[in-house]
């Protein structure tokens, strides 16, 4: 069997301020965020389903990250928990979303590996991790490092 890793790309619009920071970002702003989520596994051979010569469907990768994150914070406003606001003053959001983090590219991606890994099928293991936040700037997670 050969282990391959195959990897899913994902687009969101996500804004957050991060708290106490000594700089422009600790206002509210947004990003154009990509995602790119890697696993790996085998190729599955010699079966009559319909994902043979596949490590998985894409669509089942999709549909994952999807639930997990695109479809969760495309469009939300993501904030510490700690940081004191007046929560009626946005009311009319309905994507809040207070984290027990400070919301930086890195802290997300850690949150975004936790939560993928949990619900990846057993025959799957997540390898990597990209989120880009600007076109400048990234931060990626390797499962060797972790």
């Amino acid at each position: 069997m050969s282990v391959i890793r195959i990897t899913k790309e994902f687009d969101f619009e996500m804004a957050h301020a991060l708290l106490g920071y000594d700089g422009p970002c600790k206002n509210i702003h947004g990003h154009s965020y990509k995602l790119k989520v890697s696993v790996k596994g085998d190729v599955k051979t010699g079966s009559s389903d319909s994902d043979e010569g596949m490590v998985v469907d894409f669509g089942i990768i999709k549909k994952i990250v999807k639930d997990l994150v695109v479809d969760v914070y495309d469009h939300a406003l993501v904030l510490n928990e700690k940081m004191e606001i007046n929560v009626s003053q946005f009311e009319f959001m309905n994507k809040l979303i207070r984290v027990p983090f400070q919301p930086t590219c890195e802290n997300l991606l850690i949150y975004y590996a936790d939560l993928i890994k949990k619900e990846l099928p057993e025959n799957l293991s997540l390898t990597y991790l990209f989120l880009r936040e600007t076109p400048t700037s990234y931060a990626e997670w390797f499962e060797s490092d972790n």
